[in-house]
């Protein structure tokens, strides 16, 4: 028997909630794949004194660059940064120490068109972890000054749908999958090597990385700060997709990058909607 397409099985529902996959399947962006979003990939861009890091923008699996950042991107390049994005990993859906070596060459190119000593990374979901791999197993530790996670799969999912589509169609899925083979080693003592800041961001509404504190990483306070957005600004309704559209991700990402080390954990952001 002629089995049928998984992604023929999922419904619509179900496929909201697969590590950050929309739904219906958006094949708008299947020919703009390469297109960068507004902001991004100004080659000739050289950091200034105010903002001397490069910030490099890593989407989550199953996104384009141009979707996952198309609000994000333009803000921090009218605020001075010079900004970069790729895409990786087909879709963000192959192993995830691949995608990680495509980060690196990603980072290096940036470093020697910059002239720069070091990146920021902000990355949403897969984006927010896989550079971890990078940093703690690729030589990244010297290379990146902040990583910020837009709601990262830190610690993984417990979401059935993830195992589903891992044994099927997304091998960095598979490595999303709480316990994975993968996240024991990533996340094996220490979880924040030294280098550089990290700065997670969670929702209580997040239903995509479950349970929401799968986000967060441990390690000392000067290094590692653990956000939830509904502890400054309860009446946020943000969920896991869209989280790189909302303006207080947007200003929690500002702060990390502007301050010498990780978020500051009392910054009060400006409470929206």
């Amino acid at each position: 028997m002629r089995l049928r397409s998984p992604l023929r099985i999922l419904t619509a529902a179900a496929a909201t909630v697969i590590l950050g996959f929309m739904a219906p399947l958006d094949t708008a962006h299947a020919d703009v794949t390469d297109i960068p979003p507004a902001g991004a990939n100004d080659w000739s861009c050289k950091p200034s004194s105010a903002h001397p890091e490069p910030v490099i923008l890593v989407n989550g699996t199953f996104k384009t660059m141009a979707e996952n950042w198309d609000t994000l991107s333009p803000q921090l390049a009218n605020a001075g940064y010079c900004v970069f994005a790729f895409n990786y990993g087909n879709a963000a859906t192959d192993p995830i120490p691949d995608s990680a070596a495509q980060l690196r060459d990603f980072v290096n190119a940036v470093l020697g068109s910059t002239g720069a000593r070091k990146a920021d990374l902000v990355g949403h979901s897969q984006g927010g972890m896989m550079p971890r791999y990078y940093i703690k197993f690729l030589g990244g530790a010297t290379k990146v000054d902040d990583l910020v996670g837009i709601v990262p799969s830190n610690h993984g999912t417990s979401n059935p749908l993830a195992i589903a589509a891992g044994a099927t169609i997304c091998p960095s899925c598979a490595d999303q999958t709480t316990g994975s083979d993968l996240l024991q080693k990533l996340n094996a003592a220490p979880e924040a090597p030294k280098g550089p800041n990290y700065t997670q961001i969670a929702t209580k509404y997040d239903e995509v990385v479950t349970p929401y504190t799968s986000s967060y990483l441990s390690g000392p306070a000067d290094r590692v700060t653990n956000v939830l957005l509904q502890d400054k600004c309860p009446l946020n309704s943000s969920e896991h997709d869209q989280a790189t559209k909302d303006q207080v991700v947007a200003q929690w990402v500002q702060n990390a990058l502007k301050r010498k080390g990780p978020a500051d954990p009392g910054f009060q952001p400006q409470c929206l909607g």
